[in-house]
């Protein structure tokens, strides 16, 4: 390990790790998804608004679990680092390797790409257009991430605050102003569960549970948290409790404009906010999901070089992105790496079906980084923790077995799928032998 390198400083408040969180989940997911729940939910408003619910608390108890783990090893790298520590490196290494190859760098491309389709709502851009406009975007957010920490930090802020108190606002005038409540045709709870209700629950929590990706980012953030023993497991437990609460509230608001006519739409935002103000609504909502795509963007840019960062200081991938930056105090070519490849696969346009092959297998390491509380306090048991998982050991269970549900599920009804992603994973192994060697 490459241990004599200097140390990320530690520049990230409470608040900081909160609004990274909550601005690193909201992407564009809240304004289109909640139609594929409503419609799993056979058109009960009261069962979507339950799974919206629950699928934030099993959330939350995952980030129960990662709040012990951060605050009792607050490194560059969180999961990572947990994996590394409670599994071995091959674990770790087919998990960051993963996460730099497609998830995290797939992720932010997708992002991007986004984010020049909803510009076309104010500039017409042709192709190539679109492809600069995706490039351009991960370069501004890169080259704001490599100059400094603590300024990316304070984008994240405002950016986040924006974002969510647009959609607090929102919200709060579909609730006042719809209608819709009044004109559904089904009722908000069913007369009883059927298999087929129940069936279409767990295919909605899958899409929810999605939505919800991306609270686990700040652990690798929590090298440099101030006070990290402290505010660590405190801020992850709050930013995803305000998601809960964010998504349930917003989804009221679709609900209360439109209806059930909101399993209808794959646009709901739009037509929501449409039914209630008219039809200038289209390019407010595009502004709004620009901002939550470029909070989103500079979310992932903060956190996940530092999994790049510490994978190379266990001598597990290229030395140069170990190196803190001797001025800016960043892992500068860490975040330049994963900019840049973010680029090449924006620009490559076929990357899109590959990261919804993958994203899953990023669930079988969530389970693994829960089941790590285990494995940890056996093996360390004597190692300080500020925070202990409450509710232990049923919290991180139940978080490992709705993990288990998600993956099992897209084996069973996706085998093609699965087997890609599991694949790609697993191209890791000989990477990892030429690294060792």
């Amino acid at each position: 390990m490459l241990d004599r390198q200097p140390a990320l400083a530690r520049v990230l408040s409470f608040r900081d790790l909160v609004f990274i969180v909550v601005g690193t989940v909201i992407g564009s997911g809240i304004f289109l998804v909640p139609g594929g729940v409503l419609r799993q939910s056979e058109g009960h408003i009261g069962v979507a608004l339950v799974v919206w619910g629950a699928g934030g608390v099993l959330s939350l108890l995952g980030a129960l679990a990662y709040g012990e783990l951060g605050a009792m090893n607050p490194a560059a790298g969180g999961l990572y680092v947990y994996l590394r520590d409670a599994f071995g490196p091959l674990t770790a290494f087919l998990y960051g390797w993963t996460f730099f190859v497609v998830i995290a760098s797939g992720s932010a491309a997708t992002l991007a790409v986004a984010s020049a389709a909803y510009i076309q709502e104010f500039v017409a851009l042709g192709i190539a257009g679109q492809k600069l406009t995706a490039v351009g975007l991960l370069a501004i957010v890169g080259a704001l991430n490599v100059r400094s920490t603590r300024r990316s930090a304070d984008v994240q802020n405002w950016s986040t605050g924006i974002k969510v108190g647009t959609l607090l606002v929102m919200a709060v005038a579909l609730v006042l102003s719809g209608r819709g409540f009044g004109s559904s045709s089904e009722s908000a709870w069913p007369q009883s569960l059927t298999p087929s209700l129940l069936s279409g629950m767990g295919l909605a929590m899958i899409g929810v549970l999605w939505a919800y990706e991306g609270w686990q980012y700040v652990t690798f953030s929590a090298g440099e948290a101030l006070d990290p023993q402290r505010t660590f497991p405190r801020a992850i437990v709050a930013g995803t409790a305000a998601l809960i609460a964010i998504y349930v509230f917003a989804n009221v608001g679709y609900f209360a404009a439109l209806g059930d006519q909101v399993a209808r739409s794959d646009r709901v935002a739009a037509e929501a906010v449409g039914a209630v103000v008219g039809g200038g609504a289209a390019k407010l909502i595009a502004l709004v999901i620009l901002i939550s795509i470029f909070s989103a963007t500079n979310g992932l840019t903060i956190t996940a070089p530092r999994v790049y960062f510490a994978m190379a200081r266990d001598g597990l991938f290229f030395k140069r992105l170990a190196e803190v930056h001797p001025r800016f105090g960043t892992p500068a070519v860490a975040i330049v790496a994963g900019s840049a490849w973010s680029m090449v696969l924006a620009l490559s346009g076929t990357f899109e079906q590959l990261l919804t092959y993958v994203v899953f297998v990023g669930w079988i390491f969530y389970a693994l980084g829960a089941i790590c509380v285990f494995i940890l306090r056996r093996t360390q048991p004597d190692t300080p923790r500020p925070f202990r998982v409450p509710g232990y050991p049923w919290t991180p269970v139940l978080f490992v077995i709705a993990a288990a549900a998600l993956v099992a599920n897209t084996i069973v009804t996706q085998p093609v799928r699965a087997a890609v992603g599991i694949g790609v994973s697993l191209l890791g192994v000989p990477i990892y032998a030429i690294w060792k060697r």
